[in-house]
């Protein structure tokens, strides 16, 4: 059965199916301290004068129910990653680049925070969930024989995974957003 490629390969469930637990740990700090942290967008809009005026008006714009069904959207795209890297063993481009994609925003929450000096939201769990859970996932498929070798493409190509599925997701979320209706008084 093709199903169960994922459990023979030796890797197991927690190297693929893992990556949507450990995405959804990460996620959970985001939705829960990304309204708050908007409340730092004036600030930083002053320390940052050089950043265009439409990306700070867009995420002072980001509403808490817009944010959350963005996520809802992106956890659509890491189950579709994870299930894909348990049905071939690990070896599937789509689950390695999203399992790339995830361990590389990590650094970029990460140097969000240095830019900041201070916490921005994702940057707590990437050193202690994201990046771990990618190296270690890395690691086990490479004892596997199934990693593919990593080149300064594919870094390119994880982050460019990554930037796409977050933009995507987030214009699904403004767009069911618009299209709700307002409900009755």
């Amino acid at each position: 059965m093709r199903g169960h490629e994922g459990g023979q390969s030796g890797i197991g469930t927690g190297v693929t199916f893992g990556l949507l637990a450990a995405w959804a740990a990460h996620d959970a700090e985001e939705v829960t301290l990304v309204p708050r942290w908007r409340s730092h967008v004036p600030g930083l809009r002053g320390r940052f004068p050089r950043v265009p005026d439409r990306i700070w008006r867009h995420l002072e714009s980001v509403d808490e129910r817009e944010f959350a069904t963005a996520v809802a959207g992106m956890a659509v795209v890491v189950a579709a990653a994870a299930a894909d890297g348990y049905r071939t063993g690990g070896r599937s481009a789509f689950y390695q680049g999203a399992l790339n994609g995830f361990g590389l925003h990590g650094l970029v929450h990460l140097a969000q925070a240095a830019v900041v000096r201070g916490y921005t939201p994702g940057s707590a769990t990437s050193p202690v969930v994201v990046i771990p859970f990618t190296l270690w996932a890395r690691g086990r498929l490479r004892q596997a024989g199934v990693l593919r070798p990593a080149r300064p493409r594919d870094v390119v190509q994880g982050l460019a995974l990554a930037a796409a599925a977050t933009v995507a997701t987030h214009a699904m979320a403004r767009s069911v957003g618009r299209n709700r209706t307002p409900p009755r008084a």
